[in-house]
């Protein structure tokens, strides 16, 4: 029913969000987050908020409207405009805030969207048996 491209923009963003996690959790403030290691783990997490902003604007309308989100779609992709067009005008507290708990709530949503898409567990495993999926091992639990 929906265009196979939808998982790998799904996945993608999901694998972005663990890797935001991943990137953030020997932190317990912004401000560490922000200055460690010149300021490595805080470009690198830029990085995947422009990745989960532009997968997000590609994903079919139809998908988007069938599974609630928590969050907006359009702050979704606008966060990574606003990346894009304004590194300097990042506020660390924001973005610690959107990793801690907006990323949560934008998992569950995905997870829910893959639940819909309902691929088959070949193409499922196919992807995740990739390097490029390799936190995302998880979603193989949803077999039936």
């Amino acid at each position: 029913m929906y265009d196979e491209k939808n998982l790998i923009h799904i996945l993608t963003m999901l694998e972005c969000c663990e890797k935001a996690w991943l990137y953030t959790k020997e932190f317990t403030n912004p401000m560490d987050f922000i200055w460690a290691n010149e300021q490595k783990e805080l470009n690198a997490t830029i990085s995947l908020f422009i990745a989960i902003g532009e997968e997000s604007k590609k994903i079919d309308k139809n998908l988007k409207d069938k599974v609630e989100c928590e969050l907006s779609w359009s702050d979704i992709a606008g966060l990574r405009d606003k990346i894009s067009h304004d590194y300097r005008g990042v506020d660390g507290d924001i973005l610690w805030i959107v990793i801690h708990q907006d990323l949560y709530k934008l998992k569950s949503t995905l997870v829910a969207m893959l639940q819909v898409i309902n691929p088959s567990q070949k193409l499922l495993k196919e992807f995740l048996s990739t390097p490029y999926y390799k936190h995302l091992k998880y979603l193989l639990e949803y077999e039936e």
